[in-house]
């Protein structure tokens, strides 16, 4: 067997020696900068930023990916001559990064002001719902052009557009405020259909809603269509509100007086989503934002829901999933947590849409994976069509250098 010599030794602990006191010659700046480099590698990974993609193509956007039957009137009608669904969508550069547009949409987006006319609409079992209403006279002139249907004045052919609200978001969250503003500014009249216990409006019965709860938006739509015979209804759902919506859409059929619909970033598939949510650092935050958000409706009704849950373990919740365990399933007379989300996913449901629907996601959004769009369900139904964005965020797609506007 081979043994080194003293020399030998001597000249390797040397080599060492040198390559210690080499590097502690070099200034510490240059560490430094070293790490900061390598912290700001980690953080445009982390947080998903596109800058350089943007950069590198000039800022030009990307364009529209739309999916949709080859046989479809729809698309060959309508679709085929909207100019947005066939340009480029480009995000806000320095908000180039699915993460940032969240924050920037849920803590400093600047939305337009509205002023909403508040009607309550009592359900069947009692609850109470908040539809906020807003008109093109109360946007452009500042005046109320509420139509009061107890007057008689039910032959009104202004186009009515029913907003569904995500989870726990009512009439005042930022991106309701944009698309009614959008809606209403066009002549359009809006009538945001705030969820039970939201907007203001406390439970008045121990009927709470979810994701799957469709007979609150049935009974809207059949009131309003009552109210106002002669104008065309549509509905806009965003997260949670778009799978309620498509739900209903594939629930009803033909049955709808809703004349088309859309879909903004729906989770389509919420076993999937629930398991998208627990599965990346980043994603987890998401997930103990929501849950917040959850034991804080909880927490405004607790008299009620204390009463049919284990308040206990909805306090000490530590995700959606928790929550939806000890709460919305009990709530909702599920078996499981797993029966609740697949009996409650749209998925199941858009194949038997019988009206016009368009379906907007972006691929980017940390909330409602890209993992759970039902592409071959969407392209085998003439009457959906899919337009998908590389970018966007879950229900921000800010545009413009100031970041004034949604897409």
């Amino acid at each position: 067997m081979d043994r080194q010599t003293p020399a030998e030794n001597a000249s390797a602990v040397s080599a060492y020696q040198l390559l210690f006191q080499s590097l502690c010659l070099m200034p510490f700046s240059h560490y430094l900068l070293a790490a900061l480099f390598t912290f700001f590698i980690f953080l445009y990974v982390f947080l998903e930023f596109h800058f350089l993609h943007d950069f590198l193509t000039l800022f030009r956007g990307d364009p529209v990916s739309l999916t949709y039957n080859s046989c479809s009137e729809l698309y060959q009608s309508v679709a085929a001559k909207c100019k947005i669904l066939h340009g480029r969508y480009l995000v806000t550069p320095w908000l180039s990064s699915p993460h940032l547009q969240i924050a920037c949409l849920s803590f400093f987006g600047k939305a337009p002001p509205v002023t909403y006319k508040r009607r309550l609409f009592r359900a069947f079992d009692g609850g109470t719902i908040a539809l906020d209403w807003l008109t093109y006279h109360d946007v452009v002139e500042g005046t109320s052009g509420m139509i009061d249907s107890s007057n008689g004045l039910k032959g009104d052919k202004t186009p009515i557009v029913i907003v569904i609200p995500g989870l726990t978001s009512d009439s005042t969250a930022a991106y309701v405020r944009h698309i009614a503003f959008n809606f209403a500014r066009q002549g359009w009249t809006v009538v945001v259909s705030n969820h039970r216990g939201l907007g203001g409006v406390s439970l008045t019965s121990d009927c709470c809603y979810n994701a799957g709860w469709t007979e609150d938006v049935r009974k809207i739509i059949d009131h309003i269509r009552c109210e106002y015979p002669e104008a065309p209804l549509y509905a806009v759902g965003t997260s949670l509100g778009s799978n309620v919506l498509v739900k209903y859409l594939g629930e009803d059929g033909t049955n709808t007086p809703l004349v088309g619909g859309a879909a903004i970033c729906c989770p389509w598939d919420l076993l999937i989503c629930d398991r998208f949510i627990n599965r990346r650092p980043v994603q987890k935050i998401y997930n103990k934002a929501l849950t917040a958000d959850l034991q804080g409706y909880a927490q405004l009704h607790r008299a009620i829901v204390s009463r049919l849950a284990d308040w206990e373990c909805i306090e000490k919740s530590t995700s959606v999933r928790d929550f939806d365990n000890h709460a919305t399933r009990v709530l909702g007379k599920f078996e499981t947590v797993d029966a609740y989300y697949r009996r409650s996913s749209s998925i199941n449901y858009v194949g038997n849409v019988s009206v016009p629907l368009l379906c907007v996601s972006a691929l980017d959004d940390p909330v409602c994976t890209s993992e759970a769009i039902p592409w071959d369900e969407c392209r085998a139904n003439e009457n959906v069509i899919l337009a998908t964005t590389p970018h966007g965020a879950h229900l921000a797609f800010y545009e413009g250098i100031t970041a004034s506007s949604l897409w």
